[in-house]
């Protein structure tokens, strides 16, 4: 499998030194008490948001001290080729920052922080594709008169290569659809997924044949597959199972935990959400690997919460890589990124708290990796996957997944990412309102026949 170019702009590294006045006015307040930002813009992107940390004058920021990324931007080739092309007419291309002291927010459509100033870094992306490119790294003055001016911001801008497999489902998950590999016009067919209802029958073989997960460090598992038989509104057995092209099963997301209605409501509540295994073969038999959570979100931000961690072979509990809302409408992404800021995102996605943590990437079938743990982690951008909103409709969805080169190492590997695709995606249908009818496809037979 060939990977497709994509470019990883960063901006980090944030500090800004204001020089404290003789005698300052009693009605000031001087920055290292008072919270500083600012926001960062790069053409059509959306604008993203970080806070500056204030070190006093005289200190030193070193290479050594290692902080969050403050602005990620992802760009693929037609992003590339797109800010190129205008960069063509309209001069060089530039990142723009603007320095706020003050708290961040909005009083009356105003925004109540107070602008100390504006930067602009020269970025020319040429060959970003194949090396690391540093844009800027050091102080720069800032204020009105930058030239006289005594105020300084720190700031790191570079960008690097940040290859990805891109994949794509040719139709819903929920009608068993191939899944294509894209690169540039060309779209190469790489795995088929079935689609299908897991019954009583399936889930009692199930654990006849994971004997190792009934006992032992891993005893917890077996909760997982319990469904809360009780009556009422549930949605609960769906499965869908990713082959290659010889047919051989290499990756499989299974709905373990109904997606039950909360008591006196139409909804999933975070408290009780439904949840799926994603799960891998390896000694003849599937191995779990992640687990998937999600629920319907309350309040006027109507949205699809989630949140997925990777089960490691040889740990009591999973290590939370991605937590976070979609908007129920509109939809957006699913992303697994463990190097962006949480106060920067725009689609949705966050770094969970305890993104640090170490998790390994299983290697092959046979062969997960959990050997070496905690020594292997995931780092950086890992994988995201488009999600549309119920608004968009259901009928033609053709999601959308990509994975970084790096954590890819055989078919298995790719198959991973793209099963826990369909898992958030089919999570958006099983989380709808249960005054809402969901397609046929999504219901068991016998719901049919009645």
């Amino acid at each position: 499998m060939d990977p497709c170019p994509f470019v990883r702009l960063t901006v980090g590294n944030l500090a800004l030194k204001i020089p404290v006045a003789s005698k300052p006015a009693r009605t000031v307040v001087h920055p290292s008490s008072s919270p500083c930002f600012c926001k960062i813009k790069l053409k059509s992107f959306s604008v993203q948001a970080a806070v500056v940390p204030h070190i006093l004058p005289d200190s030193q920021l070193t290479d050594g001290q290692v902080q969050p990324l403050a602005a990620t931007f992802h760009l693929s080739k037609s992003d590339l080729d797109r800010l190129a092309a205008k960069s063509l007419f309209g001069g060089k291309l530039h990142l723009k920052i603007s320095i706020y002291t003050g708290r961040r927010g909005t009083n009356c459509g105003v925004n109540s922080g107070r602008l100390l100033g504006k930067v602009s870094v020269p970025v020319d992306l040429t060959g970003a594709e194949s090396r690391a490119v540093v844009f800027h790294n050091g102080w720069i003055a800032v204020g009105k008169d930058a030239k006289n001016s005594s105020a300084q911001f720190h700031m790191n801008v570079k960008a690097e290569p940040d290859p990805r497999f891109v994949f794509q489902f040719d139709g819903e998950p929920e009608c068993s659809p191939q899944v294509f590999q894209i690169q540039g016009n060309i779209r190469q067919p790489v795995f088929t997924c079935k689609f299908s209802f897991r019954t009583t029958a399936d889930r009692n073989q199930r654990s006849r044949s994971l004997p190792s997960e009934q006992s032992g460090p891993r005893g917890w598992l077996s909760s997982f597959g319990s469904e809360r038989e009780r009556p009422g509104k549930e949605r609960k057995g769906w499965s869908i199972t990713v082959h290659d092209l010889s047919g051989s099963p290499v990756a499989a997301a299974s709905m373990v935990t109904p997606f039950v209605a909360s008591p006196g409501s139409d909804r999933v509540s975070r408290s009780n959400p439904g949840s799926w295994l994603i799960l891998r073969p390896g000694d003849g038999t599937w191995k779990p690997w992640g687990r998937l959570e999600a629920w319907r979100e309350r309040g006027s931000n109507d949205g699809l919460g989630y949140r997925f961690e990777l089960i490691p072979d040889s740990a009591a509990s999973g290590i939370v890589l991605a937590e976070s809302t979609l908007s129920c409408s509109k939809g957006g992404k699913f992303s697994i990124d463990l190097a962006s800021s949480s106060s920067g995102s725009t689609n949705g996605t966050r770094t969970p708290r305890n993104a640090t943590s170490p998790a390994c990437s299983p290697r092959g079938s046979g062969d997960f990796g959990y050997g070496l743990w905690p020594y292997c982690v995931y780092r950086g951008f890992v994988m995201s996957a488009s999600v549309e909103g119920e608004g968009a409709g259901s009928k033609g969805r053709k999601p959308t997944v990509e994975v970084s080169v790096q954590h890819v190492n055989c078919t298995e590997d790719a198959a991973a990412f793209v099963a826990l695709s369909a898992a958030i995606d089919l999570s958006m249908d099983a989380c709808r309102l249960f005054s809402q009818k969901l397609r046929k496809e999504l219901c068991p037979p016998q719901d049919l026949i009645s």
